[in-house]
């Protein structure tokens, strides 16, 4: 794609003008928070101090407020925790970053928003939960932030950020409730290509090709061929939707779930099969750092994952693999290519005591000059600025070992925009079909279940969560 083309289909996601501020939508469908793992105990966040007043002329308004924000643990909560001194000494506002697993920082901030808890001032709205806690009215919306140009200088634009990485965190109205921090992209990386090249083989295109480039470079030079976290509901309905399943029949007018379809089991017996065949021993519990530590380090090869996630391994300063990654696509099945798309936002949870200075932070962490820095001194793959992803700054950080990875990134964000594929994930009640899936998932490749009657316990358990959530189904 030429830099001109890439600037065409980004710029085609330009927000219209946002609306009036109405009040928060109201919860139509209660849901359950995800429970994947067991719930990690709440961090205790640093004491929250009253909040200062603003006052004319004086340079550091906020001086001594403390806040606590929360995003589960990711390369841009790393980079974001490095920057904050400068924050601090720029607003006199300390901020205490809390960033546990996804799987926990979920289950921590439900309760806490469930409650209108006054824990966090800001927080991650994350993607796969994003619908439950929009529906349940649990985030402030920005609006009355963005027109007063007391608190939201021009230099801000939140037009800069394309709609399709807002959505997640905007009412029926329009009205935003969040801005993006990531736009993940998923593609594929090997991390050692080169294993790859000689044995005559290249970038698995289709499911046949990477079930066969997996079998023939496993176990090669001590490196195992295939690596995946544990968020299988992430990692699998790729390979679902690639057989031709569906998590839900057509979301969101049709919530009927389908997770014991023949495609469904057919795609859980395929992946399940990588990941019990070529994986490093412990896999199942495998976190996201471990993942990149395991490519970096030549432990494990090939992976498909969000761009934020895969970029290091390109990175000669810390991996010992970034010579030899190789970049592509995921490939696809019978039914085509679906890599996950997601994005994840900044708000102010609606029992936030320390609004303003958390609006503050916001605008001060996702500053086209922040972003730009993520991008150009850490080498931050998933920025969601326009001016960000269409500069030659980006375009040359993203070329790694040699190959465009910027270019598969504007190729997915297009794949997931043409055809809407992602709706499934941004739904209030994924949550209750995403925890079924990862039990059905885990049982599988450990070898606890066949595929089948895993699959098929998925789907009763779903369709009794959705029942009690007053789900309408096809059933």
């Amino acid at each position: 794609m030429t830099t001109a083309g890439m600037a065409a289909l980004l710029a085609s996601c330009t927000p219209a003008a946002a609306p009036a501020p109405t009040s928060a939508p109201q919860a139509t469908e209660v849901a359950k928070p995800v429970a994947t793992t067991a719930p990690a105990p709440a961090a205790t966040p640093a004491p929250a101090a009253t909040q200062a007043p603003v006052q004319s002329g004086a340079a550091k308004p906020f001086a001594g407020v403390n806040i606590n924000g929360g995003m589960h643990s990711h390369v841009l909560a790393t980079t974001i925790k490095g920057y904050l001194p400068e924050f601090e000494q720029k607003t006199g506002i300390k901020v205490n970053l809390n960033s546990p697993a996804l799987a926990n920082y979920n289950q921590q901030l439900d309760l806490e928003l469930s409650t209108k808890g006054s824990a966090y001032d800001f927080a991650s709205i994350t993607y796969g939960v994003a619908g439950r806690w929009m529906s349940a009215g649990w985030f402030t919306s920005l609006e009355d932030y963005l027109k007063d140009p007391n608190k939201t200088p021009p230099d801000f634009q939140p037009d800069d950020f394309p709609t399709s990485t807002l959505s997640p965190a905007m009412d029926a109205k329009g009205n935003r409730y969040g801005f993006a921090w990531e736009a993940g992209a998923m593609i594929a990386a090997a991390a050692r290509g080169d294993l790859i090249e000689k044995a005559g083989l290249k970038m698995p295109e289709t499911f046949d090709e990477l079930e066969k480039v997996l079998a023939a470079v496993h176990d090669q030079e001590g490196c195992k061929a295939f690596v995946a976290d544990n968020l299988h509901h992430w990692n699998w309905p790729p390979f679902l939707m690639g057989f031709g399943g569906k998590v839900f029949k057509d979301p969101p007018d049709n919530m009927t779930p389908t997770l014991d379809s023949a495609e469904s089991i057919k795609a859980a017996d395929y992946y399940c099969r990588l990941l019990s065949k070529y994986t490093p021993e412990g896999v199942l519990s495998y976190t996201d750092d471990q993942c990149i530590s395991a490519q970096q380090n030549s432990r494990a090869n090939y992976r498909s994952s969000v761009i934020a996630f895969l970029a290091p391994i390109g990175d000669p300063e810390k991996s010992k693999t970034a010579k030899t990654v190789k970049y592509s696509l995921v490939p696809g099945g019978p039914a085509g290519r679906f890599p996950g798309s997601n994005s994840n936002n900044f708000g102010i949870p609606l029992g936030a005591k320390n609004k303003d200075a958390a609006w503050e932070f916001i605008k001060w962490a996702l500053s086209k000059e922040m972003v730009m820095r993520y991008v150009t001194e850490k080498g931050y793959a998933a920025p969601c600025r326009l001016s960000v992803i269409n500069s030659p700054e980006f375009k040359k950080k993203m070329t790694l070992n040699g190959q465009d990875v910027a270019d598969l990134y504007v190729q997915v964000m297009q794949l997931a925009g043409k055809s809407g594929y992602m709706k499934y994930r941004i739904t209030p009640v994924f949550s209750q079909a995403g925890a079924a899936i990862n039990k059905a998932i885990s049982a599988v490749a450990s070898g606890q279940m066949p595929a089948e009657p895993a699959m098929k316990q998925a789907q009763s358990e779903t369709v009794a969560d959705l029942k009690k959530a007053g789900v309408k189904m096809d059933l």
